[in-house]
């Protein structure tokens, strides 16, 4: 385990190699998220959605560093969110913004519901699988906009989990119940980065942006793009994403 990762030893496994669910996008903070949760010692067993994201490259970026970093299995589950539309990534006829947008409001790239549709099917693999852990790369630092990112949010699925499931109900004490991780949530990009780099995750290969073309190279303008290249100026490291020719 390395020297960072053992601040994070409050939420190892309860037993070697137990079995973890880990959403998956593709991007920095997922596969910061993945390599943590390895280290930690779980077995990993990565979801990502199609959902109809418009940056569906990172998709190809996920299914690429799953199987570089190891994973136990990997499913893709397709779910067309287009079709509700809401959302800047989800509907082509709103605009994905290129200049910082107002603090207090929540950005037009929240996508409605999406955390708690992605953990929620976290949630059903997780219980078939007999495992009690999930991880996602919340982070109420930086996407702070976002309603479905923040501490109070993560508690309350948390507890849902073990109403709603069988597993939850029927366990016999608090050991053995859900627990969903969000460890990444109170960091900021420059640590997230520093973790990450770490633990050898490859931050060249994952894709963050918002429209990124479908080579996986970033547009260096949207909300994300600006938050990565911050991300990497503080932690004293060189930026090694992709990024579109202008």
């Amino acid at each position: 385990m390395s020297s960072l990762s053992a601040a994070f030893q409050h939420i190892a496994p309860r037993k070697p190699n137990d079995p973890a669910v880990i959403l998956f996008s593709g991007g920095l903070d997922s596969s910061t998220i993945l390599a943590l949760a390895k280290d930690l010692g779980y077995a990993p067993y990565v979801l990502s959605v199609s959902y109809g994201q418009r940056h569906s490259s990172e998709l190809a970026a996920a299914k690429h560093l799953a199987k570089k970093m190891g994973v136990i299995r990997h499913e893709v589950v397709n779910l067309d969110l287009t079709r509700f539309g809401g959302s800047a990534l989800t509907d082509s006829s709103i605009a994905i913004p290129t200049s910082p947008g107002n603090d207090q409001e929540i950005p037009v790239t929240y996508v409605p519901a999406r955390n708690t549709i992605l953990l929620s099917l976290g949630l059903g693999w997780a219980e078939s699988l007999g495992g009690l852990d999930i991880f996602y790369g919340a982070n109420a630092v930086d996407y702070s906009g976002y309603p479905d990112c923040r501490p109070e949010y993560v508690a309350s699925f948390e507890i849902m989990a073990n109403l709603a499931t069988k597993a939850g109900v029927e366990a016999m004490n608090q050991k053995n119940r859900f627990r969903v991780h969000a460890p990444i949530i109170s960091m900021s990009k420059a640590e997230i980065i520093q973790l990450g780099t770490t633990l050898d995750v490859d931050y060249s290969q994952t894709v963050s942006c918002y429209q990124a073309n479908d080579l996986g190279e970033a547009c260096g303008e949207c909300e994300s793009c600006r938050l990565r290249q911050v991300g990497f100026k503080q932690a004293n490291l060189s930026d090694p994403t992709r990024y579109q020719s202008k």
